[in-house]
């Protein structure tokens, strides 16, 4: 068994990864500067997704010698222009986006749990317990509204100011 080659193949293909790597991850930034801020926002599951693709689509191109840098360049591009239409069509069709994109979901009110809004979205009182401590609260009693959003974060909203 040959184990030289598992370690170093050859200077070619990491002059390759160099060059193309750099090139890639220049033309990555000058698509998302273009594209805007919107683009990685942690908005929603499907904006997560999209930032995921970008950066394993990065990685194939930095990697795999069968992807030219401008077969690459392609592909982020394509990834970012769906993105952007995706988040034009959201704007303008509240259809589309509800298919799209989560509703915010109420977890809790006046102090009292919502108990199949929590089982649907899979959130235990644990994880919600502690967002109401990290607002300053204690328990659900002192939680106006617990709000699971959009991008997965909990909003908190407490009922009277908590002290210390």
């Amino acid at each position: 068994m040959d184990w030289t080659g598992m370690f170093f193949q050859g200077w070619q293909g990491i002059v390759r990864t160099l060059v193309v790597g750099a090139l890639a991850y220049i033309t990555l930034v000058l698509f998302l500067r273009f594209s805007g801020k919107r683009t990685l926002a942690k908005l929603n599951a499907f904006d997560l997704v999209v930032t995921i693709a970008l950066g394993s689509t990065l990685s194939a191109i930095l990697l795999q010698e069968s992807i030219a840098l401008a077969e690459g360049a392609v592909a982020l591009g394509l990834l970012i222009l769906l993105q952007l239409l995706v988040a034009w069509l959201s704007v303008r069709s509240r259809p589309f986006a509800r298919l799209v994109r989560s509703e915010p979901t109420m977890l809790a009110r006046s102090g009292a749990w919502c108990e199949e809004a929590m089982h649907r979205e899979r959130i235990t009182r644990e994880e919600a317990i502690s967002a109401i401590r990290q607002s300053g609260g204690s328990d659900v009693a002192d939680a106006e509204f617990l709000i699971l959003e959009s991008d997965g974060s909990i909003s908190v909203g407490l009922r009277h100011q908590v002290s210390r």
